[in-house]
C-alpha cells in the first residue's frame, strides 16, 4: 500500500469516526428524559432515599433501592418511582408503578452500569408533584458497552 492511499484511508476512517454517535448519553439528554417522565415538572430534592455502594466492583449486575418517604395513603401516596442515569447507552432504567395498597414506597432491582456515573432516582406523588435524589457511584469494571464483542 502506497503511503497515499494509508493517508486517504485514515482521513476516511476518521472523518466516519466524527460522524458515529458515542456510545454513552449525556447528562443534557438525562435531563431531557427525567422531563420526559415529569412533564416539564422540577423534581424537589427530598424525601427519596437512594441506596446504592458508591464503589462498584462489576457493573453488571448492581443492586439498587429506593425508598420515598411517603405515607402511602389513599390521598398522599407514591405513584411511580424512575431511574435515570447519565452514562449508559439508555438514559431511562426503569420505571416502577406503585399504589396505596403497596403499603410502603420502596423498589429493588439491579442494574447494568456502563461506567462511573450519576444516577437520579425521581418519585411522582399523588397529588402531581415530584421528588428526586442523585448519587455518584465508580464502576471499576464497566458493562453494557454498545459494540462490544459477546
Amino acid at each position: 500500500m502506497k503511503r497515499r492511499d494509508l493517508l486517504a484511508a485514515a482521513g476516511t476512517g476518521l472523518a466516519m469516526l466524527a460522524l458515529v454517535r458515542p456510545a454513552f448519553a449525556t447528562s443534557e439528554e438525562m435531563a431531557a428524559a427525567i422531563d420526559a417522565f415529569t412533564g416539564g415538572v422540577k423534581p424537589t430534592q427530598g424525601k427519596v432515599t437512594f441506596d446504592i455502594a458508591q464503589l462498584i466492583d462489576n457493573g453488571n449486575a448492581v443492586p439498587v433501592t429506593i425508598a420515598v418517604d411517603s405515607a402511602m395513603t389513599a390521598a398522599d401516596h407514591v405513584s411511580a418511582i424512575a431511574i435515570f442515569n447519565e452514562r449508559n447507552p439508555q438514559t431511562d432504567v426503569a420505571v416502577f408503578t406503585l399504589g396505596p395498597r403497596a403499603g410502603k414506597a420502596q423498589v429493588s432491582t439491579r442494574i447494568r452500569l456502563a461506567t462511573s456515573q450519576k444516577l437520579t432516582a425521581v418519585a411522582r406523588m399523588s397529588d402531581g408533584s415530584y421528588r428526586s435524589t442523585s448519587v455518584s457511584v465508580i464502576v471499576a469494571l464497566a458493562a453494557c458497552i454498545e459494540g462490544e464483542a459477546p
